[in-house]
């Protein structure tokens, strides 16, 4: 039974106050809900949420989910640009990985268009919106079970 992390870095807890026209009206908890709602279609797959504003804290929960977890969603939000320690416990871990990103950074300003964590993760979605997060749970449901859900 394939258990999964989803975490969520920096201001996503404030996703539908923040910056609307970028990143949509939905709450975390909206995406939540969905996220739970979608992993009840697929066999036997369960999540675990969390989010945090402190790079420290997300470390943690990546390393906590070494051999204890089957897989990560994350979208690190500012930390994708510069924290090597996030894209390091990444590493460590050894476990499959996708990026999500609700903007398309690659649109945003300069500084967006680099990510130090894509090197380290099996794949990356950006651009599409909340929706990212449901196409990263179908890619890593099916790449932990063989399966093809697409």
């Amino acid at each position: 039974m394939p258990t999964f992390l989803i975490i969520n870095g920096p201001n996503l807890n404030m996703l539908g106050r923040r910056e609307p026209s970028v990143y949509g009206y939905e709450t975390l908890g909206d995406v939540e809900q969905r996220l739970v709602k979608q992993a009840e279609g697929l066999q036997d797959c369960r999540l675990r949420f969390f989010q945090s504003n402190h790079e420290g804290e997300i470390i943690d929960r990546i390393h906590e989910a070494f051999q204890t977890l089957d897989g990560i969603i994350i979208n690190p939000g500012a930390f994708t640009h510069y924290s090597y320690a996030i894209r390091d416990a990444i590493a460590a871990v050894n476990m499959p990985v996708i990026e999500v990103h609700i903007s398309n950074v690659h649109k945003r300003e300069e500084f967006r268009h680099h990510s130090v964590i894509s090197p380290v993760v099996i794949g990356q979605i950006v651009g599409l919106g909340t929706k990212g997060y449901e196409l990263a749970l179908t890619a890593l449901y099916d790449h932990v079970t063989g399966g093809d859900h697409t």
